[in-house]
């Protein structure tokens, strides 16, 4: 069987220094778990468009549509904000997923118990949490037509249109109760079904899949409004979240912070399954390219670490390693080790980017 393939587009700011310790564990899995990835590197972003004029080249969305996974570090920053909107970099991270096709936007929020205390959260409410939110990630509000500005009498009306199909819901549906089934077997699908039709389409297809394939699963249905109140009075009640495009817009955002940093949380976007029977993958780090310490070796990689471990998981079916990697992770915050966004004042000194990585392959070490 060939290695499976990985296509690294570390992008802008800190996406590159985060990145390289990513790439230091997949050297890891080869040379201590004779792991092997094929992996190629290209541009994205804003230094794609440095080079080619374009945030991503068509030679780039062609690899990108061969290989088992991307990792993506992060796009964007202060250089290229005077960029027309259609080459800005985002436009890159945005054409990934649409040829791609990624519907299921995979968001967790896991708060590990050595940084309960960085939440807004009491420290019981969230100590402990690890939940999933799924997003519908190509249709809704952000995609429905007629959208724009139009003159209306005399004054201007803004128009977005909220539109979903049975097929759209079912696939969305379905990625969910598929991952249930993987953690504690519970969904909660999420949507306004009280005022919006819409919403009325959402809870009928979800139920239908449901009662259909997936009996063995706990379903539960829930307003959007009454999710987020939720999410901040008890989120541990949760397991796997379902929701639209813009309430998982919302809801995922409330929901890593929870966590208490952006620094920690990876993602993965997931499409249909190709011929090998892997899903059309995407992972990176909800975090931002952080222009203002770009290039200072501040950087915390563990997002992007951890992003990495849920492609072991969802595209390589390979969960005892991507615990590992978790496993690591946890226990380097257990004993105290902080990059800068991951202390508070006067504990001492921070860690660089690649120190942080030292002592996650350590952790990896002692687990073999």
């Amino acid at each position: 069987m060939s290695n499976p393939s990985l296509l690294i587009l570390a992008g802008d700011g800190i996406g590159p220094e985060v990145m390289g310790q990513v790439i230091r564990i997949i050297d890891w899995f080869g040379d201590k778990r004779s792991i092997t990835f094929d992996v190629t590197e290209d541009l994205v972003g804003g230094i794609a468009y440095d080079k080619h004029g374009v945030p991503l080249h068509d030679d780039t969305m062609e690899r990108a549509q061969q290989v088992d996974a991307v990792l993506l570090g992060a796009v964007g920053g202060p250089k290229y904000d005077d960029l027309d909107f259609s080459v800005k970099p985002e436009r890159g991270l945005l054409r990934l997923r649409k040829e791609m096709d990624l519907y299921a936007n995979l968001r967790p929020a896991q708060c590990f118990d050595a940084l309960a205390d960085f939440s807004s959260l009491k420290k019981e409410v969230v100590a402990g949490l690890d939940i999933m939110i799924v997003r519908e990630l190509t249709s809704g509000i952000y995609f429905g037509e007629p959208r724009g500005i139009f003159e209306e009498g005399n004054e201007r009306v803004g128009i977005n249109t909220q539109r979903y199909t049975e097929s759209e819901i079912d696939r969305v549906a379905r990625s969910a109760f598929e991952l249930a089934r993987r953690r504690g077997n519970k969904v909660c699908s999420m949507e306004k079904a009280n005022v919006m039709e819409s919403g009325i389409l959402w809870r009928e297809v979800v139920q239908k899949v449901h009662d259909e394939d997936y009996p063995d699963v706990e379903l539960s249905h829930m307003y959007a409004d009454t999710g987020a109140m939720q999410l901040c009075r008890w989120p541990k009640q949760f397991d796997v979240i379902v929701t639209d495009n813009l309430f998982g817009d919302l809801l995922s955002d409330a929901a890593a912070m929870l966590t208490g940093s952006l620094g920690m949380l990876p993602s993965a976007s997931l499409g249909a399954p190709m011929a090998n029977g892997r899903p059309k993958a995407l992972y990176e780090p909800v975090h931002g390219s952080a222009p203002d310490i770009a290039g200072q070796e501040k950087a915390n990689p563990i997002a992007c670490i951890l992003s990495f471990a849920m492609a072991l998981r969802y595209s390589f079916d390979m969960g005892d390693d991507a615990k590992r990697v978790e496993d690591a992770v946890e226990k380097v915050l257990s004993d105290g080790v902080r990059t800068g966004d991951l202390m508070q004042a006067g504990e001492g000194k921070a860690v660089t980017t690649v120190q942080m990585g030292n002592a996650i392959i350590d952790a990896l070490n002692t687990s073999l």
